[in-house]
């Protein structure tokens, strides 16, 4: 086999210098994980190309960044500056998606790695929590090393040679001291078999390497079937979500972490959780007690009660994922307050907005009205002296007092206000509130202050299509007719409904006109599209049949006329349209249809389509003409026209649906006409999910 000098230049050489450089700088800065990310070729994302101490089952999660992401090493390259998060809070302030995703305890920096004005990658180390600032000979080595990482990438970039990252990160395993005496480590496994407590090691992907003989007993597992495995997969009743968060905890934050579960047979067994170099050493002491891991465990515990944190992330994880689905303000505070308050034991939830120096709210759940009332009044005298930037913990109303006016009816004892803002502007705050005194632990801070972060987003979200949704909805209103003339004889009702799905403006439109004292004409129409081209073709169809019907056209020439005057406004967009004239004197109407819907007339308990031959739909063929049908109306009758929203549901005929508007119609056709419309609009007002628009026309001749 060749051998590769060690002078030879190349990607393989370079890409092992590279990770040299991280486990060097890993040391000199007493880091218990690091990663080196590089930039595809697209320079779109940034692939995890090494790690050292970091588990790889946890990694991947890590391995793609996006370059536009928000993540602490994309921002880091974007920017071109370290970035630096002392703790968890601090991570769910600044990447509330990243802390959900690791709701552990650890500080973190991430370095830009460029050269020549041109970014390669990035570098990130963590350590322990409790480092306020990082000291500036760690901030040295850092930077030196992105410095000599950035040469070494350039330079392999010129020789035409650049170093790709690898598709799997590679793992790299801890510098070892010395090397320890066979002898010695003999006489030390000797001596933890001969203790009452079992001991084992966990690798950095939570598989056993080492177990002692009273370990496998305790666990009830010959050390045959435990080694090479996790603890979590073999032993079902270690089969939790909450058992395999302890070893995340303990690998990611660096940090003793403990519990006690309990085995078959009505054991409980206490599990210490120590950081190794390579992984995590465990101690497992037998016990019959409660779980009370300090009473067994003398030595001191720094983390412990994480028995919820797994469930808290979950929840968390899966309102990420809901919120996405929210698309207007009060989809966001629905699915805030279902998922929030039964995760953190909650009692109500209020989201408030900051507008012109006051505080609204936006919705509120579980709180009671009274508390409602009392907070508007005193935001109206209260103005907020400048954006609340920092989420505050009251534990007690003693201290919620300090800051608000809490009545004495008020039943919130501790809260959490929690500011909610983008990177553009501050948005409000997300208020929780509880029933009784409640201490806030540093896990529930963290994870709230990242709620907050992901509550500010879709928030932001939701209102921008609000804000579109009611634009959308002032345009189509004026493109429809503010009132309809008055005809002698002729009774008039109008009803329209937006859809509830989408910000689109509608096509469906409808329009009345005054032709003389004692005739009418009627259209209703439904333009292609849903988008500001059709609002305009909607407004010029409108135009187009008011000026042709006044001119004296019978309907068969209106819509020719009109066909006409579209097809050169514009072109390729097609509208159905049926027009209808009334002469109420002789009591008769004539009506032509471009590929509408049929009219419905009633009269005398009875009702029917009336189906002119069918016409193309506006805007097809210019040469294209409409046959209108004169029909009889008796006084008394009753005319519907309606757009398609009316009629059509899904898994339903289109027939079935014209069927029973026509025994509706039926039905409530005594009534009062203004009483009608409401009946026959009802089904679909209730429906909150309205898939189109609908316009409905009823007119009724004096009887």
């Amino acid at each position: 086999m060749r051998r590769e000098s060690p002078t030879a230049a190349g990607p393989g050489r370079d890409a092992r210098h590279l990770h040299d450089l991280l486990t060097s700088v890993i040391d000199r800065t007493g880091a218990h994980i690091g990663a080196l990310y590089l930039l595809d070729e697209d320079r779109q994302v940034l692939l995890m190309d090494a790690t050292q101490g970091f588990p790889i089952t946890i990694a991947r999660a890590w391995s793609r960044v996006r370059f536009n992401g928000a993540v602490p090493v994309a921002e880091a390259l974007r920017d071109r500056r370290l970035v630096w998060l002392a703790d968890q809070e601090e991570l769910a302030r600044s990447f509330p998606g990243a802390a959900l995703v690791v709701p552990y305890h650890f500080s973190l920096a991430a370095a830009p790695i460029h050269a020549d004005d041109v970014g390669w990658g990035a570098l990130m180390l963590a350590w322990p929590s409790g480092r306020t600032e990082l000291s500036e000979k760690h901030r040295k080595a850092i930077e030196d090393t992105c410095e000599q990482m950035g040469t070494i990438l350039r330079e392999a970039a010129l020789l035409g040679q650049p170093v790709r990252p690898h598709v799997r990160p590679r793992v790299l395993a801890p510098r070892r001291g010395r090397r320890l005496d066979p002898d010695a480590a003999l006489a030390a496994l000797d001596c933890l078999n001969g203790l009452p407590e079992g001991y084992l090691a966990l690798n950095l992907d939570g598989r056993i390497t080492f177990l002692t003989g009273p370990a496998a007993e305790l666990l009830g597992e010959p050390a045959s079937r435990l080694i090479g495995e996790r603890p979590w997969e073999v032993l079902p009743w270690l089969n939790t979500p909450e058992y395999e968060d302890h070893y995340r905890a303990a690998v990611i934050s660096h940090e003793p972490v403990s519990f006690t579960a309990r085995r078959p047979g009505e054991q409980w067994l206490a599990f210490q959780l120590y950081p190794a170099p390579s992984g995590l050493s465990v101690r497992i002491t037998p016990s019959t007690m409660a779980r009370d891991p300090g009473h067994l465990m003398p030595d001191p515990v720094v983390r412990g009660g994480r028995a919820t944190t797994a469930t808290t992330l979950f929840g968390m994880l899966h309102l990420a994922t809901t919120l996405s689905q929210a698309a207007t303000v009060q989809d966001v505070v629905d699915l805030v307050a279902d998922h929030v308050l039964p995760v953190f034991t909650a009692q109500s939830l209020t989201i408030l907005s900051t507008e012109n120096g006051r505080m609204t709210v936006l919705g509120s759940r579980g709180a009671q009205q009274k508390s409602i009332e009392n907070f508007n009044r005193w935001a109206l005298a209260e103005p907020v002296s400048g954006d609340v930037d920092e989420p505050m913990f009251y534990a007690t109303r003693r201290e919620l007092r300090e800051v608000y006016p809490l009545a004495n009816d008020d039943p919130t004892s501790a809260c959490a206000v929690l500011p909610l803002s983008t990177p553009v502007r501050p948005l409000g705050m997300l208020v929780i509130g509880y029933d009784r005194p409640h201490h806030f632990t540093s896990d529930e801070r963290a994870t709230l202050t990242a709620l907050a972060g992901l509550v500010a987003q879709a928030l932001e979200r939701a209102r921008l299509y609000d804000t579109k949704h009611r634009l959308a909805q002032s345009l189509q209103a004026s493109l429809l007719p503010r009132r309809l003339p008055q005809v002698g004889g002729l009774d008039v009702a109008a009803r329209y409904l937006p859809a509830t799905r989408g910000i689109d403006i509608g096509g469906d439109f409808y329009d009345m006109i005054r032709l003389s004292d004692h005739c009418a004409a009627a259209a209703i129409g439904d333009v292609q599209g849903h988008d500001p081209t059709a609002a305009a073709l909607m407004g010029q169809a409108r135009t187009a049949i008011r000026a042709y019907a006044a001119s004296g056209a019978d309907p068969g020439e209106v819509l020719a006329h009109t066909n006409r005057l579209l097809i050169d406004l514009t072109p390729n967009r097609f509208t159905s349209c049926l027009y209808i004239s009334l002469d109420l004197k002789r009591g008769v109407l004539n009506v032509a249809s471009a590929g509408h819907l049929p009219a419905l007339l009633h009269h005398d308990g009875d009702t029917w389509l009336i189906e002119p031959s069918p016409g193309l739909l506006l805007g097809i063929d210019p040469h294209a003409t409409y046959e209108a049908v004169e029909v009889a109306l008796p006084p008394g009758s009753t005319i519907a026209l309606y757009t398609d929203g009316l009629v059509e549901t899904p898994g339903t005929l289109l027939d079935d649906g014209i069927d029973e508007l026509c025994l509706r119609l039926s039905r409530f056709a005594p009534r009062p006409l203004q009483e009608v419309a409401d009946a026959l609009i009802g089904p679909a007002a209730s429906d909150d999910l309205r898939a189109d628009d609908i316009a409905l026309l009823l007119l009724r001749s004096a009887g």
